[in-house]
């Protein structure tokens, strides 16, 4: 009797697997479907663009994450519109660097640590695992601090309560992922347009001066030492090591070319969601800098705290700016947390070919940062901290970006052409330099 009621029990957890399991296959063979007639010429329009769309949001959102708003902030608050331009050229700077990583998915089928692992000795791919690791780890400071700090702003919830509250909100978009690339992709998009809409409507409160915005986008200008502090703090909080990773994993097999021209069909429809997505991020990441500009620095006030920001922007702006503030935070901590994540597993399974459960992952990844916020650690400067952090993996995720996409044995037709390898080594060599100048400058 205990046998039949135990394979019963069995056959119905295998059912419910199976039903979960083909609820996922069936959002990818309904992309595939439709990215095949895209391929085949059967679809035409904008339309051909939609089966393509996702990738590049998720991968968006370490673009936007907390620790872009500490920087952004504190540039706006000081200097005003002048160091937007560095915004601007960061997102360019983003959009080639994303689309590299993209191409290597889309040529190869593989992502980038999966091919640093076949090509660099052991040692180095463990090598590279373990710095990945602590940057995402970094990266997750920022986001869950970030995300915190958002409810406390929002609702007066004392910091630890609070960082428990986004822990079980980052368990349940992770959700998302069990659920389908499709899905996963919808909510990050959907959280992004969140904080999008939240940046709008503080922009139009704050009522900038537009002509000032034009020229700090199109003047490249400093004032001091501590203006290209801000600058390289800026391009390093928005060239995160672990969105290069993530998006060589996202569309190294979501649809896959069956030759080399519709690889390079893949990539061009590709390519529209990456600018789509950066112009989204870089709108962002202006928005804050206008929005501190506008208020804080025209009436002489230098902002470097969040927490202060948001009262300042009660008193200058009203209580819904405040709000649609610490919205802002709460859903770009949340939305970035989960996206660490997945760059963790992929960083894991591709450098070492080992991979563990994705919820113990993020329990793991949530002690740091539980443990700074019980030690009462000021959060703004928790989130500064992270951003130097940061800087130092970004070396190991270009160099080996560049030297694998600029192989033709590799990529095939989709090798980067003479002109991409001198605008992306340049950049990786600036965006280093920048990053060396600012880890010294720190300590």
């Amino acid at each position: 009797m205990e046998k039949d009621i135990d394979t019963k029990a069995a056959r119905t957890k295998e059912k419910g697997t199976k039903s979960f399991e083909e609820r996922k296959n069936a959002s990818r063979t309904r992309t595939e479907i439709a990215a095949q007639a895209v391929l085949s010429g059967e679809t035409k329009g904008l339309k051909r663009l939609l089966p393509f769309l996702g990738p590049a949001f998720i991968a968006a959102v370490a673009y936007i994450d907390p620790g872009n708003f500490a920087t952004n902030i504190t540039a706006g608050s000081q200097y005003g519109y002048m160091l937007l331009w560095v915004i601007f050229g960061s997102n360019l700077m983003a959009v080639l660097i994303q689309s590299l990583s993209a191409k290597l998915g889309i040529a190869t089928g593989r992502n980038l640590p999966e091919i640093a692992r076949d090509r660099f000795p052991k040692g180095v791919s463990i090598f590279l695992w373990i710095q990945s690791e602590l940057v995402i780890i970094a990266t997750d400071l920022a986001e869950f601090i970030g995300a915190a700090l958002g409810l406390y702003l929002i609702f007066g919830i004392p910091m630890l309560p609070a960082a428990l509250i986004t822990a079980v909100a980052s368990f349940a978009i992770l959700e998302l992922q069990r659920r389908g690339f499709r899905a996963l992709e919808t909510g990050i998009a959907g959280m992004v347009v969140a904080v999008v809409l939240a940046f709008a409507f503080q922009v139009f409160m704050a009522k900038p001066d537009m002509g000032a915005v034009a020229m700090g986008m199109f003047t490249p200008k400093f004032e001091g030492t501590q203006s290209i502090m801000l600058a390289a703090g800026i391009l390093g909080a928005t060239v995160m090591p672990h969105a290069i990773y993530l998006h060589s994993s996202l569309t190294q097999s979501r649809i896959v070319g069956r030759n080399e021209e519709e690889k390079k069909k893949i990539f061009r429809l590709e390519f529209f969601d990456i600018v789509f997505a950066m112009i989204v991020a870089g709108a962002v990441n202006m928005a804050m800098l206008i929005i501190a500009a506008a208020l804080f620095f025209k009436n002489g006030l230098v902002v470097e705290e969040l927490d202060q920001a948001f009262i300042h922007f009660r008193e200058l702006a009203g209580p819904a700016t405040a709000i649609s503030f610490g919205l802002g935070l709460l859903i770009a901590g949340l939305s970035s947390s989960s996206v660490g994540t997945l760059s963790g597993d992929v960083v894991m399974q591709g450098f070492i070919n080992k991979r563990i459960n994705l919820y113990l992952r993020r329990a793991i990844t949530m002690v740091p940062p539980l443990a700074l916020i019980i030690s009462g650690i000021d959060a703004t400067q928790a989130l500064v901290s992270s951003q130097v952090v940061l800087s130092f993996g970004i070396a190991f995720a270009l160099v080996p970006l560049m030297m694998f996409t600029g192989d033709r044995k590799l990529m095939g037709g989709l090798v980067n052409r003479p002109i991409t390898k001198v605008l992306g080594w340049a950049i990786a060599a600036l965006v280093i330099a920048l990053n060396i100048f600012l880890v010294v400058e720190s300590f």
